[in-house]
């Protein structure tokens, strides 16, 4: 595996090739020929817009198949912008790049300069070379976004999506509400009444409605058909994926989530009753944290039983991750002061090195102090600047939010002694959404 740095290429192996950008960001990618531009409409690829010979978009996971590309094409080059228009990249998680062969196996690895007040990144690009095509890491930045993009790609931008005459590529300026990739909630369909129930029971118990979202609808059913196949109710459908990596794989980035996989109830008015009557399950369908949801049911082929999952989740904003890793900084100083101790000031370095690590855990779906390349806490720290001399790290996975996170970590012997060392003085925080665990923690302590 290589992990590349600005400029840096490597030749690619032959078949299809996956291009990976978790956080909240959307991927696009445009297909140049010789004169760098891009050659009509179907040469851009985004959420409006997810296919084109050769090329593939799933949520945060762009597809690339050299051989299928269209007549003349020399080069496909991957864009990050923010799932949230006009967010500065600088503001969220670091845009790293990975990306594996056709049999799953990691090829390379880019981890960009942190961008700043840009609002669009070119983050790679696969060219052609001879007879073969090559990988580059690029990490140049727009600070005027999309205008940047128009200037050196022939891209035009308009307001509105009605193509206009001798534009050679139309895309919107923003994303609006009525996006197919991003359906308005009025215009999703409740076909068996399922969310008026489950909004009327939250309404009953003073909660705020939750609204559809076609994301989750989409990983909701995906795993609901998956374990109807199997007959068999599990967190893991037997094709190895597990209810949150079917979330990460639509694109939607979470702050935090919850899930009802239940099997039995025959109508909606039986799942909500069910879900209403179990503790844990009447807790999580009345939580007024979540404000979006995707339900959905499959009858199993072999047993006839109706397979029901319930997804529930908030959004995960710049805003929403800069507060939740503040709150993780702000409960630990609370442990500290109540043990007599000094609060730990926030550290900018081991906060992006703690970030970047959460974010890997979850895109890589691995769960350890040592990283698959065998670089420990000290080493990431050092990565990222900071000059801390001694080094320290909690990292958790699966809990919902930073309060439990926090109480998890002072209930283990290990990770309290970190949280209680006097000689630390400084801390950074990260948390990313998505992998098998649903959430990954990483605390980094330094002195």
């Amino acid at each position: 595996m290589s992990e590349l740095v600005p400029g840096g290429n490597l030749p690619l192996p032959g078949g299809a090739l996956t291009l990976r950008v978790p956080g909240p960001f959307d991927v696009s990618a445009l297909i140049t020929g010789e004169s760098g531009k891009v050659g009509g409409d179907a040469d851009f690829v985004f959420y409006n817009q997810p296919d084109a010979p050769g090329v593939r978009l799933r949520g945060d996971t762009l597809t690339v198949e050299p051989h299928l590309l269209r007549a003349g094409a020399q080069r496909v080059t991957l864009t990050v912008t923010a799932a949230e228009p006009g967010t500065p990249l600088g503001r969220l998680p670091a845009a790293t790049l990975h990306v594996t062969d056709r049999l799953g196996r990691t090829v390379a690895r880019f981890a960009p300069p942190r961008p700043q007040t840009e609002t669009l990144l070119l983050l790679s690009e696969i060219y052609r070379r001879g007879t073969g095509w090559k990988l580059r890491a690029i990490g140049q930045g727009y600070a005027d976004g999309l205008a940047g993009l128009a200037r050196d790609f022939g891209v035009d931008v308009v307001e509105d999506q009605q193509p206009s005459p001798g534009f050679r590529a139309t895309i919107p300026a923003q994303r609006t509400a009525a996006s197919p990739a991003r359906p308005s909630t009025a215009a999703l369909p409740d076909p068996d009444g399922l969310l008026g129930l489950v909004n009327s029971a939250r309404a009953r118990a003073g909660r705020p409605p939750v609204a559809p979202d076609g994301r989750l609808i989409s990983a909701a059913l995906a795993h609901a058909t998956a374990v109807a196949d199997a007959g068999r109710l599990a967190a893991e459908g037997p094709d190895g994926v597990s209810v949150h990596q079917r979330i990460s794989a639509t694109g939607f980035a979470y702050v935090t989530v919850g899930e009802h996989l239940v099997s039995g109830p025959r109508t909606p008015a039986e799942f909500v009753d069910y879900c209403l009557r179990t503790e844990d399950a009447r807790r999580t369908l009345l939580d007024p944290t979540f404000t979006h949801a995707g339900l959905a049911h499959a009858r199993g082929p072999r047993d006839g039983d109706t397979y029901w999952t319930a997804l529930w989740a908030r959004p995960l904003t710049p805003a929403e991750l800069t507060r939740t890793r503040a709150e993780v900084v702000d409960l630990t100083n609370r442990e500290r002061t109540r043990a007599g101790l000094r609060p730990l000031a926030a550290d900018p370095q081991l906060a992006t090195a703690a970030q970047a690590y959460s974010t890997d855990m979850a895109a890589r779906d691995f769960y350890s102090h040592t990283s698959p390349e065998g670089t420990q806490p000290w080493d990431r720290a050092a990565a990222a600047g900071s000059r801390r001399r001694t080094i320290g790290e909690n990292i958790a996975c699966g809990q919902r939010s930073a309060a439990e996170v926090v109480e998890g970590w002072m209930n283990s012997p290990g990770h309290r002694a970190n949280i209680l060392k006097p000689d630390f003085t400084h801390i950074g925080t990260g948390f990313a959404g998505g992998g098998r665990a649903g959430t990954y923690w990483t605390q980094l302590f330094g002195a």
